[in-house]
């Protein structure tokens, strides 16, 4: 018996199933069936050219969904069962996430606790956009890995209602097939729920909805917008008992009545029916005690409840007026603002460049860190008489060190400062309105080696990309004139993914200098801010952002993976900065001090020296850790998902820097066993320092001020010392011995 049946279903809809079965084809997976319940002649012909072990059921044009579905369930044998509709797609790995997912539920199954549903993530691809992150990652992140009744988890219903992101134990399916089968996607997306005993979450996205333009199809009548309100008369009575769900139910039906009477351009006669059906609905079906929401959308259920149509219309027209009142005086309060900075700008470029003025600032302005710090520091060092002034946004200021010069941008100061200054140092870019005046010198100094695709190179990536201007892009690159580099590597790849007539510095990462100047007593007391006991050892966990999720979604059972490695072991826990202070899935998980929320902890080097070992995936946080020369475990449980949707430079798989893990069982078993640091994890880890810390000595900012702030010429810089002549800062196990 198969793990997983993959039952697609549905016609040809403009030739998605064929790109959705070359892609099964293209990634076959072992223990799953593939059965396509083909509607019409195009979608049986496409299924039966592709492997011949396709199970293909054929049948007539016209028929439903829901129908479609059951042949193609009546032919499964799986132990679950996967609903992918023929116009959807599947990320690559995402069966086989799938499989590993429901084979941990199956063996943590008892009889009595038995999971029904496993719920997934999803990304949306539209005729405009491609796979667009959903906004179901926090839910299935706060839900954790732990198998849930509904009631303990009602905000589930919350996810977007797709039966693709619900993978059904066969037996589940069987139980209730008739209830299940509609072709009220939504319906049955909900109703899954609502029947299940127990759920878990995925929280990875392992299924593409692929939304057709609604121009394309058949126009919608009438009825399909009373079917919203059967809908959910039909849902609630499920949750009669379960107090949790029908007030979660209750207000997914009020919202959607609420706003498809908003969007929708409804005859008159029409609406006033659909407002009146709604409002008996959200009368009859209101929870005991239930509160209305506060604001303008209290005012809206409470005029639905009432069935005050005339002054709801009332309400819309006056809410329309004011909506188009303020955005013309924000627009007429930009152009103005807009035009006062233009002319301030352009006055201050009339003047003579400040060769002593050098402008620093990092990660879009968030303060004073990376590359930018170091060469920063190491000016002041060097050359005293040029003065330093940082571009930090309003909201940051506060964190500066005291006595720090910065202007905060869009001033009247910050446009001088930048219209004025010899030196410009970013490590992303500048705005496109600053002018490159040919006396100033822009210096790049990037903020990561590239494992993924960077610049021009997202152009074949547009889940990356997401509408990047890459005419505006080659704008801001034409204007650097250095481009800092810690490897031959990110030389390459910045030459072409950045194509421009700069200067490749190929000197090093200032960032990490430390690596190599820092003694023990700095790593002693970077342990101590960290609270970090002596005799314990620190993994600092560090995931990469994913283009593909909402947001911060933590990939592992934090507390369940403290649990497996001990008392001893102590979790530092980092969110990607995209995500600055908001890492809400971390919040409550510090116990007894084994895990440590880190996210706003700076500068992330002081983390890193910190810390006996690095789990990462994707991350550039790895290339600098290498520099230690310490144990680097790489977590690649969506490695397929990423590589396709990211796009990557090289297999990180065939050139990690120590041990990989596909699970988190697999990445426990790398600890307790002892295999991450052993002969193995250290040979690949030399190999990737070998490759990737090429430049970096510990004088790279030094190399980077001698030249592009001195003057010097690269035969006078400090040479690049062989890696074997290098020292990196002490393990905390020999600072502490």
């Amino acid at each position: 018996m198969p793990q997983l049946s993959v039952i697609v279903y549905g016609p040809n809809a403009q030739g998605h199933l064929t790109e959705l079965l070359d892609s099964l084809e293209a990634r076959p997976v072992p223990d799953t069936e593939l059965i396509v319940a083909a509607v019409g002649d195009w979608a049986r012909e496409t299924a039966e050219a592709h492997a011949p072990e396709t199970v293909v059921v054929p049948l007539p044009d016209g028929t439903g969904d829901a129908a479609a579905r059951a042949a193609g369930a009546a032919r499964a044998s799986g132990r679950w069962l996967h609903f992918v509709h023929a116009k959807d797609g599947l990320p690559a790995g995402s069966s086989r996430l799938i499989i590993e997912r429901t084979a941990e539920l199956d063996d943590a199954d008892s009889a009595e606790r038995a999971v029904d549903v496993l719920l997934l993530d999803h990304v949306t691809t539209t005729w405009r956009t491609a796979a667009t992150p959903s906004r179901d990652g926090r839910l299935l992140a706060g839900a954790g890995r732990t198998d849930l009744a509904l009631n303990d988890a009602a905000d589930l219903l919350r996810l977007t209602p797709l039966l693709g992101t619900r993978v059904l134990r066969a037996a589940f399916w069987r139980a209730h097939e008739d209830r299940l089968t509609t072709d009220d996607e939504p319906y049955a997306a909900l109703a899954a729920l609502l029947y299940a005993g127990r759920v878990a979450c995925l929280n990875q996205a392992a299924y593409e909805n692929r939304v057709l333009r609604p121009e394309s199809l058949p126009p919608r009548g009438a009825e399909d917008r009373f079917a919203l309100i059967d809908r959910y008369e039909s849902l609630l009575p499920l949750a009669r008992d379960r107090r949790a769900a029908r007030v979660v139910l209750y207000d997914l039906m009020v919202r959607d009545l609420v706003r498809t009477f908003a969007r929708e351009d409804l005859p008159d006669a029409v609406a006033r029916e659909f407002f009146r059906r709604a409002s008996l609905a959200a009368v009859r079906w209101r929870p005991e005690g239930h509160r209305r929401p506060a604001g303008l959308e209290g005012i809206r259920h409470a005029l639905l409840e009432e069935g005050a149509y005339t002054r709801y219309r009332a309400f819309q027209a006056a809410n329309r007026t004011r909506r188009a009142a303020r955005k013309a005086v924000r627009s007429r309060r930009r152009q103005f603002g807009a035009k006062v900075r233009d002319h301030q700008y352009r006055r201050a470029l009339s003047r003579p460049v400040d060769p002593n003025l050098a402008v620093f600032t990092a990660y879009w302005d968030r303060g004073i860190s990376c590359n930018p710090a170091a060469i920063a520091a190491k000016l002041a060092e060097l050359a005293p008489h040029i003065r330093s002034v940082w571009v930090v946004s309003k909201e940051n200021t506060a964190l500066l060190p005291p006595g720090t010069d910065h202007v905060v941008p869009g001033t009247r100061r910050y446009w001088e400062t930048l219209a004025t200054a010899k030196y410009l140092t970013n490590n992303v870019n500048f705005p496109n309105s600053v002018v490159k005046r040919p006396d100033a010198i822009h210096l790049q100094t990037h903020h990561g080696t590239p494992l993924k695709r960077m610049g021009l190179d997202q152009m074949d990536h547009p889940a990356a990309a997401k509408g990047l201007d890459f005419a505006a892009l080659l704008a801001r690159i034409d204007k650097w004139d250095y481009s800092v580099s810690a490897n031959s590597h990110s030389t390459r790849m910045w030459q072409r993914a950045y194509p421009a007539r700069y200067t490749s510095l190929d000197h090093g990462y200032p960032r990490n200098d430390v690596f190599y100047t820092a003694g023990a007593a700095d790593v002693r007391a970077a342990r101590e801010r960290l609270g970090i006991a002596p005799g314990r050892k620190a993994v600092l966990y560090a995931p990469t952002h994913r283009d593909y999720e909402a947001g911060f979604t933590p990939r592992l059972d934090l507390a369940a993976l403290a649990d497996r490695l001990g008392e001893d072991t102590v979790l530092l826990v980092r969110a990607h900065y995209f995500y600055g202070g908001a890492a809400s899935p971390l919040t409550g998980l510090r116990r007894s001090g084994r895990i440590i929320d880190v996210s706003s902890y700076d500068p992330v080097e002081e983390l890193c020296l910190a810390a006996d070992a690095l789990v990462t995936d994707y991350s550039s946080i790895m290339f600098d850790y290498a520099n230690l020369d310490r144990p680097i475990v790489i977590y690649a449980d969506d490695w397929e998902t990423y590589r396709t949707t990211r796009g990557v430079y090289f297999d990180l798989m065939a050139e990690a820097p120590g041990r990989v893990a596909r699970t988190q069982e697999e990445l426990a078993e790398i600890f307790l066993s002892g295999t991450w640091r052993d002969e193995g994890a250290a040979k690949a880890r030399a190999a990737f320092r070998r490759r990737f810390c090429e430049y970096d000595d510990g004088r790279a900012a030094e190399r980077v001020v001698r030249r592009v702030f001195l003057g010097e010429p690269e035969d006078a810089l400090p040479p690049v010392l062989p890696i074997e002549d290098r020292t990196p800062a002490p393990t905390p196990e020999e600072a502490t011995a």
